[in-house]
């Protein structure tokens, strides 16, 4: 046996990500607050970057210092924690709303599932026992509609804490929850036949003045800061743009440009690194800054209904969806969606939470909705319908849904098996 040199050329491909890309990344995914702070830093460490106080408006958040010093009971956390204190509220109870006020977005609404919970608190306590904690202590907590699992609980939250009048609560609920009425108006039209005409306004003019996002009252308004805002016009159409308002507009230092390209001046290699980099962050910022008003812009037009007052209910729309409209990666989507806000006539909403994913394959159907028809379908049933049952019933309208989809839903709304009922 004889051992052989033997030559080969192999060709493969690989992706690599430049430092340059790297950095763009990272752009995406900073906060309003956090891109203005690197901004200041960098016009600080960069001599060819300035501030173009012609254009920008000042500004008192650009300051790390605010950061540190924010006071400790604008927190959302600990209003609520403080709260829980006044409370006769067992060990069990105070563990339980302590995990689920941990567990809040900065809207002050509960985004995750109660079985989440459930295995954060390893299993020490049921999701039924979490849920009657959610419903009985954190709903009923201030700010009016905290710990709510969507933005339709949040308002009747709020309702119920305004003492209505019974006929006026039992409109707001079928206009909320009611899955015949895709909109306001076909709900106001059907609900005037069997209520005062009176009470329906005034149902509808209530749920249109409730806060979607309670929580951010709580929050330091120099930590939430909206990248874009929504202006409605006078035909109801919505109209998206970036807020220039205390963003710094930086600019390239001509002057001192021109000196590092005279041959004469000899400028060093670091020098001119440092206008490379100025030049790409500019172009960096506004590239980002851009992307950012295109995706808000495309929510904004499918959420319409809803921005507009027209409709309680979200659209089915996920990150693929703006993707391949925009023509960009989800993860691209997906890191411009993290802390960002955009500014409505609703309030100061996060772009993730316009974003609601559709249950089903063939058919737009968000979470919500399809919850909204089982209850219906259980409430209207003469026998007992068993979770296959319910599933052939929808199924027959297009909605094509495994029976384990109906089971998992259901349980959401803490309704028994057939068997229970």
């Amino acid at each position: 046996m004889t051992i052989k040199l033997v030559r080969e050329f192999k060709q493969n491909q690989q992706l690599s990500i430049t430092p340059q890309l790297k950095k763009s990344i990272d752009l995406l995914q900073l906060s309003r607050l956090e891109i203005i702070n690197k901004i200041n830093n960098e016009i600080e460490e960069n001599p060819f970057l300035k501030k173009d106080f012609d254009h920008a408006s000042t500004t008192g958040f650009d300051d790390m210092d605010l950061l540190e010093n924010l006071p400790n009971e604008l927190t959302l956390q600990r209003h609520l924690k403080n709260q829980l204190q006044e409370m006769k509220l067992s060990n069990a109870e105070t563990k339980i709303a302590i995990v689920i006020i941990q567990s809040l977005e900065e809207n002050g609404l509960l985004q995750i599932d109660l079985d989440e919970i459930e295995e954060l608190m390893e299993y020490a306590y049921s999701i039924k026992e979490i849920k009657n904690v959610l419903c009985n202590v954190i709903h009923e907590l201030d700010p009016s509609g905290v710990g709510a699992r969507n933005f339709k609980e949040t308002i009747y939250i709020q309702l119920k804490k305004q003492a209505l009048p019974i006929d006026e609560l039992e409109i707001a609920n079928k206009f909320l929850f009611d899955p015949q009425f895709s909109c306001f108006e076909d709900a106001r039209a059907n609900l005037t036949t069997h209520y005062s005409e009176h009470s329906v306004h005034s149902a509808l003019k209530k749920i249109k003045q409730c806060d979607l996002s309670p929580g951010l009252k709580f929050e330091s308004t120099h930590l939430i800061q909206p990248d874009l805002e929504v202006i409605p016009d006078n035909n109801q159409n919505l109209s998206v743009k970036f807020k220039q308002e205390n963003f710094p507009l930086i600019s390239l230092d001509e002057d001192l440009e021109k000196l590092v390209k005279n041959k004469q001046n000899k400028a060093s290699k670091e020098l001119k690194e440092k206008m490379g980099e100025a030049k790409w962050l500019i172009r960096a910022i506004n590239k980002r800054n851009e992307t950012v008003q295109k995706v808000g812009a495309l929510i904004c037009k499918i959420q319409a209904d809803f921005l507009s007052n027209n409709s309680a209910e979200l659209k089915p729309l996920s990150n693929i969806e703006l993707a391949k409209e925009l023509k960009i990666s989800a993860s691209t989507v997906s890191r411009i969606l993290r802390s960002k806000y955009i500014q409505t006539p609703k309030g100061a909403i996060s772009m993730k939470s316009l974003l609601v994913s559709s249950v089903s394959k063939t058919r737009k159907v968000t979470p919500m909705q399809l919850m909204e028809e089982i209850q219906k379908i259980v409430e209207e049933e003469r026998k007992k319908l068993s979770d296959q049952k319910i599933s052939d019933l929808l199924n027959k309208r297009g909605f094509n849904l495994a029976r384990r989809t109906i089971s998992k839903y259901r349980k959401k709304i803490n309704l028994p098996s057939s068997r229970n009922r």
